[in-house]
């Protein structure tokens, strides 16, 4: 058995690893959008779901012994292992393929890329799905005392490899890359190929078992015809709350971890370990047991609210018991009910252990779907909790619902009901949304994000999920007057990757040019008016065009070329995907949209040195001519780049360049007041790009397989601690 749970828990690493890396795989090629991340997942997870159902058909069809499961999981893992270098160039086939349809970020986009990732993710992941029912079915010809609890056995070994796969991934990513970290996962799987077609290879006198009478299991005696369906619905009900809850903690426990990779894989890796811990607790305990307590179903529901409290700004808490109190819990008691539920409906079957492992992917695949774009955009966080946890609060006040092996009486119905309504009412009471922090607000939500406006006067601030994205400031000013400026005629057009608080789009527009802003967040555009009066007036002009996509995608579909396209990513420059803003390759596609003689501004808040030093290189590398305008520690960067040469004018002959609507709005805010002077205050701080780049001369330049500033713990973290011990 020692072989069997090391070969599910290296898979379940693999599986991990794989999901996290093709999921931004798909983002560098389809775009950075909420609906292509359901789309990914929900591939990967159909996958998983249609070969465990497809995989126990067949094996209940044709029956193998214990040798031929062995080989059939070698050719499975083989397969696995193949795909891991097959799919990157099957995602950069499809974003070729779907140049040339020349599809807008539309209904009809959406759909011709959800069937090209559907031809390339769910046939690989369906090999990683038909694991657990083909070594199933190896270990229900050799260890026949086992069988009936086979299943969460086989899982408890995929949870634990999926929470080692959860972090160690991300270091292979820091140091290899996206492309040398499958290259890893695909020597693993090489791995288990090799060792399972070697223990299928041994004497068979001892490969069978000497023949024995098993011992009656508790998990067989527990499972009750009559309870099929109620089984199921239970199973189907743990995937869909469970990955339902996943996205609003993202959402939760964002203004608290960040938006970094590591955030969510804290997230993640919370999630996993807690599932591993109730699943070996249900391991001990089945040995013995046949019946669960009746408070597991009501401790459910209870504990599903508690991040409405352990979220909420108004308890001061650390990061980690946030993030431990909140999630914890409640994954650790799904950890011990979801392998329970496997055990008592198949009874050790492969097949019908296949089937109720589909459907219980089939609430994974629609849970997230049913909480981001139809709960979240309505409701707030603290509510869509409420409504994912109302199965399991009714389940713990109803024992009708429940599998007669429950152990809750109608006696006691009465008494739960007071307790789950007293600790619901409680956890509503003292729960808050992150918003509530803030007396003056405006809040807006939709499928990607939640908005929150803040401040008056000067001090107003946007935030996205909670985090300070920006406030009013003249940098976001000088992002567009200064690239306007430079050119060496005069400007027919403009455009602006990520809208923000819209005042860069607001300055483009004082120049009276055709002005296109591309913003990820539907709802931060409505948030125009909150800080600048004049937003819905400009919003109205036939000059002013906002797009609701990717700002790559947009790049890469429109036939539009500018004068100038100014790029504002959101701080911190650590956030994932950032760097597909940043990247040679994104710099590839956008000289494709450059006027001739245009210029790119491009904008790096305060980061490290080596987050500076490679995108000093990308852009180094990718344009000839080059100007860097450091503003001070705590803002960040300014860069123009261009084909051409950069004339060097004076901050007297730029001020003289602008039309007095732009000079106007230049000195709307600040200290400086006249153009002249707000110029010469930039100009002064101009930085050589080569001293950038020698601040960490290792650094390569950044790419979309290397995004260095988003993975950062050897170099930050890790590689300091060593040398303080050593």
């Amino acid at each position: 058995m020692g072989w069997f749970f090391a070969f599910f828990f290296i898979s379940g690493f693999c599986s991990i690893l794989y999901e996290l890396v093709w999921l931004r795989l798909s983002m560098a090629q389809f775009g950075v959008t909420t609906a292509l991340v359901s789309i990914v997942l929900s591939m990967f997870m159909a996958g998983l779901g249609l070969g465990s159902w497809i995989s126990g058909r067949l094996l209940r069809g044709y029956p193998l012994d214990r040798v031929s499961a062995l080989r059939a999981y070698a050719l499975t893992e083989l397969l696995i292992g193949i795909s891991a270098l097959l799919v990157p160039r099957e995602l950069f086939l499809g974003r070729q393929l779907l140049q040339h349809l020349e599809l807008s970020s539309s209904f009809a986009y959406y759909f011709a890329s959800g069937i090209w990732l559907a031809l390339t993710l769910v046939p690989w992941c369906a090999c990683m799905g038909a694991t657990i029912p083909i070594g199933m079915q190896a270990i229900r010809r050799e260890f026949q005392e086992e069988s009936p609890r086979a299943f969460s056995y086989l899982y408890l070994a995929n949870v634990l490899g999926a929470v080692v796969g959860a972090t160690v991934p991300l270091l292979l990513i820091e140091g290899y890359g996206f492309h040398g970290t499958l290259r890893y996962g695909a020597a693993l799987n090489g791995l288990l190929t090799f060792s399972a077609m070697m223990l299928s290879l041994r004497h068979p006198a001892a490969q069978q078992p000497i023949p024995r009478a098993a011992a009656p299991s508790p998990v067989a005696i527990a499972s009750h015809p009559a309870d099929s369906g109620k089984l199921l619905a239970l199973l189907f009900t743990t995937g869909l709350t469970s990955m339902g809850m996943e996205v609003v903690w993202i959402r939760e426990f964002t203004p608290y971890l960040t938006t970094v990779v590591y955030a969510f894989a804290s997230i993640l890796g919370t999630y996993l370990l807690s599932t591993f811990l109730g699943s070996r607790f249900y391991r001990r305990w089945s040995k013995t047991h046949t019946e669960e307590h009746g408070m597991v179903w009501i401790l459910l529901g209870v504990l599903a609210l508690l991040p409405l409290v352990t979220a909420s700004p108004k308890i001061h808490l650390s990061k980690a018991v946030r993030l431990s109190l909140g999630v914890a819990p409640f994954s650790a008691v799904l950890g011990f009910v979801t392998p329970m539920l496997v055990d008592r409906w198949s009874r050790g079957d492969p097949d019908r252990a296949g089937r109720a492992y589909a459907v219980n992917v089939a609430g994974c695949i629609l849970g997230p779907l049913l909480s981001g774009f139809l709960l979240l955009p309505l409701i707030s966080e603290r509510w869509v909790l409420f409504v994912l946890a109302l199965p399991w609060l009714a389940l713990g006040v109803n024992p009708a619902w429940l599998p007669s092996t429950s152990g809750i009486s109608r006696a006691v119905s009465r008494r739960n009901l007071y307790l789950v309504g007293a600790l619901t009412a409680l956890l509503l009471i003292f729960g808050h949304d992150f918003a509530s922090r803030f007396h003056h607000r405006e809040v807006l939500r939709d499928n990607t994000a939640t908005i929150i406006a803040v401040g008056e006067g000067m001090s107003k601030q946007l935030l996205v999920n909670g985090i300070g994205i920006t406030t009013l400031s003249p940098v976001t000013k000088m992002m567009a007057h200064l690239p306007l400026v430079s050119l060496p005629h005069p400007p027919a057009n403009a455009l602006v990757i990520c809208f923000g608080m819209g005042t860069t789009f607001r300055s483009l527009l004082s120049w009276n040019i055709p002005t296109t802003a591309a913003e990820l967040v539907p709802s931060v555009p409505r948030m125009f008016w909150y800080f600048h009066p004049d937003g819905p007036e400009l919003l109205r002009s036939p000059l002013a065009h906002v797009v609701i996509d990717d700002g790559r995608r947009f790049l890469e579909r429109t036939p539009d070329q500018f004068d100038v396209i100014t790029i504002d990513p959101p701080p911190p420059v650590e956030a994932a995907g950032s760097s597909l803003l940043y990247s040679k390759e994104f710099y590839v596609t956008l000289k494709t949209r450059l006027r001739e003689g245009g210029i790119l501004q491009q904008w790096l808040p305060s980061g490290d040195a080596v987050d500076r030093a490679a995108v000093a290189r990308a852009l180094k590398e990718s344009f000839p001519y080059v100007r860097v305008f450091y503003v001070n520690p705590h803002w960040g960067t300014h860069f123009i780049a261009s084909m051409q040469p950069l004339h060097r004018w004076t901050a007297e002959e730029l001020a003289q360049h602008m039309p007095a609507s732009a000079a106007r709005d230049l000195v709307e805010w600040g200290p400086q007041p006249d153009p002249q002077g707000r110029f010469a205050a930039v100009l002064k701080n101009e930085i050589s790009l080569d001293k950038m780049i020698a601040e960490a001369p290792e650094a390569p330049a950044l790419q979309d397989d290397r995004p260095v500033n988003e993975y950062y713990v050897i170099r930050r973290d890790i590689v300091p601690a060593l040398r303080t011990y050593f």
